[in-house]
Order: structure tokens, then sequence, then C-alpha cells
């Protein structure tokens, strides 16, 4: 019995999501990227589309624990024991002709996001397990969805998502009733309410059918690539990923509204889908650090008239003698608390990875029972588990306190040290780092979640400096960026000196390392011959490690041990 899902043309709102995947449901190569919180509704419209393709076409929710051979297909034990080998077909090839969709689509491991985005761009995928090739039709709506707090997609795979949309819940009551209102009749009697929008559903399902057929047939006009290229170039978008996408998807348009040509107004309902994710979008309260004013060359020490005014500083990019962050796994003795650090030869923030599923070695279990002597099937001793290596990465929080202070250069050089570091020695590059700087009336992202070394050397290029230290203001940032496996890094001298909530700002600073919830370590930066402790007690109030800038010289190590079991 086939369950009853909510129809798509109920749905309140959403018309950037909706129009997207109707989008990716004409050209199947238009794959869709939702990005938005829990709750939106993502899961709810990709599972409806379904409902809009051909009859029987199926929903494909892809496990996000799942491996490769699930997934690609892989080789038939059983046909393999009985002589007859033969290769199984994974979920890629069940959501043939429907919808593939992947919820937290950030957290599948690359090489299967790269197979995936693969086979929907070009229409087939080879298998290719134990000596044996298939080759499997995947003609697919690819859609994946993801809460940007948990984690960012690499640039690589974020650019061969065709179209991407932002969602959130509405704020307007009398929508959010409206949502309500639908949802509870349809819990009441889901096939009452479905019959009620039967006939809106069949009318976008022909329309859907009609689209398909009159695509190819749509002429696209060397104005429109024209336009294209000129928008998406102004954009300052280098991948060309993006113009396909948005002419694509213009063409897509045209045919859904039975025009024999693509116009520019279907261009322009189209490029925002098209470089919603490649145009260098930042979370909200980001903001790219200014390069500095000519004629204003770097001054060591702040007059005391500018000493409240944020100047920006260039330092050298190139390598300086800063502490690195090495990535080491090991595993959590029995009654360890992974969420407690420790410090030794070097200064240790422990991170809990989720255990890797186990996984039956065909080949490996086939080769040991057929070599055992007289062997005639498998034997549980002839069982043998396929290990990976962990690819979950952990995302690590730089809170920067760039004021104007005398210890503003050691603190910059510090990060810039520390997070290339960082990426380099990341295994598989799935690690990732958020930099918020912490100067002036707010603090701001300088840096967010990624694990492109490129995009941050350029980000790092300009470090602003000096001002006030709205370090309260700082943490409140980075708790929006706190997920399983987050370990924060503040860098300051405690000198928190604008307020948030109450009149007191370091009474504000407190209370916002109290709740920020994750491994953490402060770097003091705070000059001895006037110090305040308050470094110190800030890493007590976020139950973290404390250790000063001066005391980790050239030769130190600061090691982040992941627990893994």
């Amino acid at each position: 019995m086939k369950l009853t899902g909510f129809p798509f043309p109920a749905l309140v709102g959403l018309d950037s999501l909706k129009a997207a995947l109707l989008l990716a449901a004409i050209d199947l190569r238009l794959s869709v990227l939702i990005r938005g919180d829990k709750g939106a509704a993502k899961t709810t419209a990709a599972r409806g589309l379904a409902d809009l393709l051909e009859a029987g076409a199926p929903f494909v929710n892809l496990p996000i624990g799942t491996t490769e051979d699930r997934l690609l297909g892989g080789l038939d034990v059983e046909k393999a024991l009985k002589g007859e080998p033969a290769l199984k077909p994974g979920l890629l090839a069940g959501a043939n002709g429907g919808v593939l969709y992947i919820d937290e689509v950030n957290l599948l491991p690359d090489h299967l996001a790269d197979a995936l985005l693969d086979a929907a761009a070009s229409g087939v995928h080879v298998v290719e397990r134990e000596g044996f090739s298939a080759t499997q039709a995947a003609n697919f709506v690819l859609v994946g969805s993801m809460n940007p707090e948990e984690g960012a997609l690499r640039p690589q795979l974020l650019d061969r998502f065709a179209l991407a949309v932002d969602v959130a819940a509405p704020i307007d009551p009398a929508v959010r009733r409206q949502i309500i209102e639908r949802r509870l009749e349809f819990d009441a009697d889901p096939s009452g309410f479905d019959a009620e929008w039967q006939n809106e559903r069949e009318i976008l399902t022909r329309h859907l059918h009609d689209a398909r057929a009159r695509l190819s047939t749509v002429v696209l006009s060397a104005g429109i690539l024209d336009l294209v290229a000129e928008r998406v170039a102004a954009a300052g978008v280098r991948s060309l990923r993006a113009d396909l996408a948005a002419v694509r998807g213009s063409r897509a348009l045209a045919a859904f509204e039975g025009a024999l040509t693509v116009a520019e107004s279907h261009v322009e309902a189209v490029l925002p889908l098209a470089l919603a994710h490649r145009a260098g979008n930042r979370p909200p309260g980001s903001r790219p650090p200014a390069p500095p004013s000519p004629g204003n060359p770097e001054q060591s020490e702040f007059d005391s008239q500018a000493s409240m005014e944020a100047r920006d500083r260039v330092f050298d990019p190139a390598e300086v003698g800063a502490p690195r962050l090495v990535v080491e796994h090991a595993a959590t003795p029995p009654g360890t608390s992974s969420r407690s650090p420790r410090v030794g030869r070097g200064v240790t923030i422990a991170a809990r990875l989720a255990p890797e599923p186990v996984e039956l070695d065909a080949r490996a279990t086939l080769v040991h029972a057929v070599a055992r002597p007289g062997a005639s099937h498998v034997q549980p001793d002839d069982l043998h588990e396929r290990v990976r290596a962990p690819r979950a990465g952990t995302r690590f929080l730089f809170i920067v306190d760039s004021s104007g202070s005398h210890a503003a250069q050691e603190r910059m050089r510090f990060v810039k040290g520390a997070v290339s570091g960082l990426l380099e020695s990341s295994p598989g590059r799935r690690d990732e780092v958020v930099v918020i700087s912490c100067r002036g009336a707010s603090a701001s992202v300088l840096l967010e979640p990624t694990s492109a070394i490129a995009d941050v050397q350029r980000a790092l290029e300009y470090l602003p400096t000096g001002g006030r230290t709205p370090l309260a203001h700082a943490l409140e940032l980075a708790s929006g960026f706190v997920t399983d496996a987050t370990a924060a890094v503040v860098i300051t001298d405690g000198h928190a000196n604008v307020p948030t909530t109450t009149e007191d700002a370091w009474a504000d600073a407190l209370a916002a390392a109290r709740v920020l919830g994750c491994p953490s370590i402060v770097i003091d930066s705070e000059d001895e011959r006037q110090a305040t402790g308050r470094p110190r007690l800030l890493a007590e109030a976020m139950r973290g490690t404390h250790v000063r800038l001066a005391d980790l010289d050239h030769a130190a190590v600061l090691q982040v041990i992941r627990r893994t079991s």
C-alpha cells in the first residue's frame, strides 16, 4: 500500500523552491540544492514532486549512513556463492525515473556525492565491482538538502548542483496559520485531502509532461546566450556550470510556459537560482574584510586619538612561524569524557565522532571461504569487515580579538599559520574553519565554513584590526556555527568593552561563553605587565583550556585529537 504524501500544489509559499523543483522535473540535468532550517518542508516538497512525474515514479530517500555498494550497486553475494556472479543494483538504479532525495547532503562522503552528481549530470552510471561492469540508466531528479549550520559542502561539490534555493519558515503569522491548518487537515484525512487537490495535481502533471515534450524545440538565440554570459561574469562567477545551469533552466521555464523561444524574462527568473550558491553568499552578520586605503601604511601603534577607530592592517600572507593545528585520531579510554580537554606536551581538544557502520567485505569473505580446504559454503569465520577510514570532519571556530592592542599582530599571525596548517594536515580535506573577527562596534564573520585552502588564503590576505572589542557579540555569532563536531579557538586579551544585552560588556562575554557548548581553548594574548586574568576566567566559563600566546613558541604544536570510540 502506497502512503499518501502531502500534495505538491497544496504547499503554502515556497515559490522559489517549487519553481526550482519543477524546472528540474522538466530537465533532469538540473539538480537542486535546498538550504535552510529543519522543519521548512524541504522533504515534503521533494516527495510531492515525485507524485507529479510518471505514474509509479519512485521516491528514494537516501540514508545518510549508506555504503558505496548499497548506493551505487555491488556484487550479488547470494548469486556469487551459487557460482553465478552478478551485480546487484543499488539505490541509484532504483531512483531511475523518479526523485533521488539526499537529506543532509553536506554530511555525505565526498566520493559518494561525486558519483551521484556525475550520474545526475550524464544520465548514466557505470558500476564496476570485482571484475564485473554494468551500465545503469540514471534519469532522475536529484535533490539535496542541508542546514548550513551543520556543515558546508566543499566548493567543488557545491558548484556541481545546477540550482540552489534558500528556504526558511515564514514569519508572517497569517501564512504560518495557513500552513498549520492545511497540515492538520491532511493529518486528519490524508485520502480526503489528497482528493481535494487531485484536479490541480493532474493539471500540473500534464503541464510538466507537455513541457518535457517541447523542451528540445525551444529556441535559444545568440542574444540570450550573450545575456547569460554577461550576467554570470558580472556576478564574479568563474564556473561555466553557472552559465549552463542558467541556460538549461531558462529553456525549461520557457517550455513550461509554452513559449517557442527563451526570452530575457526567463533568464532573469532563473539566474537567482543558478547563482545563489556560486556568488559568494555569506551567513547573516558577515562581511568581507576591506583592503587597506591607499596612502595609509601599516603602523605598529595606534595614536591616542585613533585608538578607538577600526583600521585595516596587512600582514604578510607568506609562511609564518605560528603553532600548527595537527589533527590526530585516538581512541577514548573507557570512562573518559570527550568534552574534557587536557594539557600535555601540546594542547588537546576532544571532539567525538559517530562510529563507522560495520560493512561486509564480499571479496575478502569469498576468497577466504574458497581458500579453506573442503569449503562448500561460507562459515562465520570467513566473514571479513570492510574497514574505511573515518571521513567525518571537525569544524574549527576561530574567534579572534582583533582590537587595536599591542598584541594584534601576534594574534593575526597565529590565525594565519594555524588555519593554513589545519587545512593542510586535514585528512581528506574534511575539516573546515570559520573565522570571526572581534573589533569595532560589532563582530563579523570573516570566513564562512570552508575547507578550501585557496578561499582561506584569499579571505585572510587582509585581516582587519583596531577599535573596540565586541567579544560578547563574537561569541554569540560563534554559537550559530556550533555542530556536534566543533572545536572553538578564542584568541583574546579579555578586554571586552562592547555590551550586548546588559550594560556590563565583560558579564555579557562570560554569559555568551557559558552557552557556546563545544570543546574550546582560550589563547591568552594579555600583557603580563597589566594582566587582569580575564582570559583564564573566560576559559573557565567555557569549560575549556587556557594557554598563553607567549608560551606557544615556533616549535609548539596545537594538537586536536578526535576521540573515535
